[in-house]
């Protein structure tokens, strides 16, 4: 569940923006109406605060936190959104997570800033981008200082446009935060937005807020009747079911999932969820394919060989599809998950016993079970340590973050201990491990580092392709080398992070 709060447009005149029609829209519904029929799934009765006093504001919001246990997401009321991006912003990860903008970088600018950010002079922001001052510096990942009327931020680039989620452990800091802001608003100015003060504050308390551009979405907030009717004719012109099947496929697959099954899978996905298939459905279907694959392999004969070959790999193609129609149609469920994730391995290990079989019934030495037991033990291993891993890895605290003054006259402090964290964390194994990290914007070095850990797009691509054109040894002889090779990687890298925490 998720508690909504609505925020009275700021800044900007006080010209009752919600009431403005999108004319554009089917139905000509008001800002207001379409906003609020939007979040009725997450909460049918969000908590509403008043713009004009931001003292008032900050204590209403901080009541809010105080009195609620689950997610929160502010967001202004004279926002124009995608539902999807509403979707994407309160299913993310991150546990605070804010929509930006960026300055766009001018075309003339030099390669390198003319000033290291660390040497730069902190600066009250003054430049303005969609109706809001540019008064927040953003990495690439999340916000690294926030700036006020008063209270100066170093190279600022960017905007906060209005939505902002929380979960709920960073809810009581925010209490405490928005309490604190309200006994400091002579040093905020009228044109500066809640949101940014809000988000100023949780920054200087050492809350990581992450950041999300539209990307393929839209958001935009309106205070006039032309900019209504600029915003509902732009999100009509939009193809909003495309964005949200794109967004249906995973970003982080392998090499060959990427390129040769999420290319068209995404429309399998379309055409099954428009016709009521759910995702377990598309599982069964994957698990019997697997099956059939299998039951070609233990033939032993080429022709099946062949046919088996091209049946696991549309055994993994549905595979792929039922997370995309789950994430598509967004039915999701505790079964569906234990599905899924139990009958990858099952089809796996069936697949390995087709092919021993068929390797012994077409006139060859039953020794070939050795490696079919060496290949799936050297897997089934991979999947427990991943598993203990993953499970011990959610369970360690993340790093903090510097802290300064809520009225401290600039960020330099902040960023003088951010640089002092960076620092810290370049030397030793942390610095080995940043290093690989950096590697990865090289694109060989990403494909590289994905396809090492033998994903499962690539093993099934390997018992498919090795199958179909040579034999089982050949099958289990290339699945335990890269098997091998991928579990030292694997096993080296979380050595070194175990020993970096």
């Amino acid at each position: 569940m998720t508690r909504v709060v609505l925020l009275g447009s700021s800044p900007g005149p006080d010209t009752a923006p919600t009431g403005l029609r999108l004319a554009a829209l089917p139905g000509t519904p008001t800002v207001g109406e379409r906003l609020r029929s939007q979040i009725l799934s997450l909460d049918p009765q969000p908590a509403a605060i008043e713009p004009g006093d931001t003292a008032a504001a900050l204590r209403a919001l901080a009541e809010v936190a105080e009195s609620t246990t689950d997610n929160l997401l502010l967001l202004p009321d004279n926002s124009i959104v995608h539902d999807e991006l509403i979707y994407q912003i309160t299913k993310a990860k991150r546990a605070a997570l804010a929509l930006v903008a960026k300055e766009p970088r001018p075309e003339d600018a030099p390669d390198d800033e003319p000033v290291p950010i660390e040497e730069a002079e902190p600066e009250i922001g003054e430049r303005t981008l969609e109706g809001l001052l540019v008064r927040v510096r953003a990495g690439k990942s999340r916000v690294i200082s926030v700036g006020t009327a008063q209270l100066a931020v170093t190279r600022p680039n960017t905007v906060l446009l209005g939505p902002l989620h929380l979960q709920a452990k960073h809810l009581p800091v925010l209490a405490e935060t928005c309490r604190e802001l309200a006994e400091l608003t002579h040093l905020f100015g009228q044109e500066d937005d809640l949101v940014q003060l809000v988000v100023f504050g949780l920054v200087r308390k050492g809350v990581s807020v992450g950041i999300r551009g539209r990307r393929d979405l839209f958001y935009r907030r309106v205070t006039t009747q032309e900019e209504a009717n600029e915003a509902g004719a732009e999100i009509s012109g939009m193809d909003e079911d495309r964005a949200r099947l794109n967004n249906a496929v995973k970003g982080a697959d392998g090499f060959f999932t990427t390129y040769f099954v999420s290319t068209y899978s995404r429309f399998i996905a379309r055409w099954a969820a428009h016709r009521g298939l759910t995702p377990n459905q598309v599982t069964l279907i994957s698990i019997a394919l697997g099956v059939a694959a299998a039951a070609c392999f233990a033939t032993g004969e080429r022709v099946w060989m062949v046919a088996g070959g091209v049946l696991i790999y549309f055994a993994f193609v549905f595979d792929c599809v039922d997370g995309q129609v789950a994430r598509y149609a967004r039915k999701f469920g505790v079964l569906g998950a234990w599905l899924d994730a139990t009958f990858d391995r099952f089809k796996e290990y069936v697949v390995f016993a087709g092919l021993a079989v068929g390797y012994v019934v077409s006139g060859h030495s039953d020794d070939i079970w050795i490696l079919a037991l060496v290949a799936l033990s050297l897997q089934s291993v991979r999947h427990l340590l991943d598993f203990s891993f993953g499970i011990s890895n959610r369970r360690k605290p993340p790093s903090p973050l510097p802290t300064t003054p809520l009225d401290a006259p600039s960020d330099v402090g902040l960023r003088k201990a951010l640089e002092k964290r960076k620092i810290e964390r370049s030397t030793g194994i942390r610095g080995v491990l940043r290093m690989w990290t950096r590697a990865g914007r090289y694109r060989a070095v990403h494909w590289a580092r994905k396809m090492v850990v033998f994903p499962i797009g690539e093993r099934f691509a390997v018992i498919a392709i090795t199958a179909a054109f040579f034999d089982a040894q050949v099958t289990f002889l290339t699945m335990v080398i890269w098997g091998s090779v991928a579990a030292c990687y694997t096993l080296a890298g979380r050595l070194m992070r175990s020993l970096a925490s």
